[in-house]
């Protein structure tokens, strides 16, 4: 058997819509996110005599940040060490685009519970920079309402600090970033309250500022677009440093998933 790690092609939709479909129950977002990754470039599969059965991708951020994800292998060829070879393709990649001075380092983001990973990435000299809280809440519960299309000015209409949410991916907040957003994010308000969410999968949702009354306002806002996009939960990130916000959203129906004592989101760094 030959394995092989190249760019990702139109035709390896249907061994990416398999992978899709075994993981996460089904609810990853790999196969919608597709056609975009192919066309940004730096989406790699890993084939095995014919067939895909691993991906990763890496994608440009403000501040000179290769951003990783999209790491997966088939569940029917995992523990067989692709996992690793793809993280040490994707190393050798960040490595290249350093010398090019394209990039600066290396960052991901992943769930406290996503063991093998973290392992993986402690052991290549990944450190922990930053943690959230991600809470969740279900749509049905939400009477929808549908908000207005918006746009950003200025970051400073976002509170945070450092990293800027969106999605999964974790953004720097360097002036660079407002034009990033502007290509890359969904932004919606709903009476006087915005809110914004990633283009390129459905994911956490990020209300422009943290507070319970704020985030009880966009509440039907983004449940109607958490129907449009076929999702059951509406999820934020709480940064750790705003833990005092947990006990308020949970009075609005929020929980941490897997309600752990400790932050559940882990975002990763590699200065190269």
């Amino acid at each position: 058997m030959t394995a092989v790690i190249r760019e990702a092609r139109p035709e390896d939709r249907p061994f990416i819509e398999e992978i899709a479909r075994l993981t996460w129950d089904g609810e990853d977002y790999l196969a919608r996110v597709f056609e975009s990754w192919v066309k940004d470039g730096h989406f790699y599969v890993l084939e095995l005599d014919g067939k895909v059965i691993g991906t990763a991708k890496l994608t440009l951020l403000p501040d000179k940040v290769g951003w990783l994800e999209g790491l997966r292998v088939h569940p029917d060829y995992r523990g067989r060490g692709f996992g690793r070879m793809i993280q040490n393709f994707m190393l050798q990649k960040g490595k290249r685009l350093a010398e090019e001075g394209i990039i600066r380092a290396l960052e991901f983001s992943t769930y406290y519970l996503n063991k093998e990973s973290i392992a993986m990435a402690k052991k290549d000299g990944f450190k922990i920079v930053k943690r959230y809280y991600i809470m969740g809440k279900a749509v049905e519960e939400i009477k929808p309402s549908k908000p207005s299309d918006s746009t950003i000015a200025s970051l400073e209409e976002l509170e945070y600090e450092e990293y800027i949410p969106v999605g999964w991916k974790f953004v720097h907040k360097v002036p660079e970033a407002l034009d990033w957003l502007k290509e890359k994010a969904i932004i919606k308000e709903c009476g006087g309250t915005k809110f914004m969410m990633p283009k390129d999968s459905e994911s956490a949702f990020v209300p422009f500022h943290l507070s319970k009354p704020y985030v009880k306002q966009l509440l039907p806002c983004m449940a109607q677009e958490a129907l449009k996009a076929n999702q059951k939960y509406l999820e934020i990130m709480v940064p750790e440093e705003r833990k005092e916000l947990l006990e308020p959203f949970r009075e609005l129906g929020f929980e941490v998933w897997d309600n752990p004592k400790e932050p559940n989101v882990l975002v990763f760094r590699r200065a190269l």
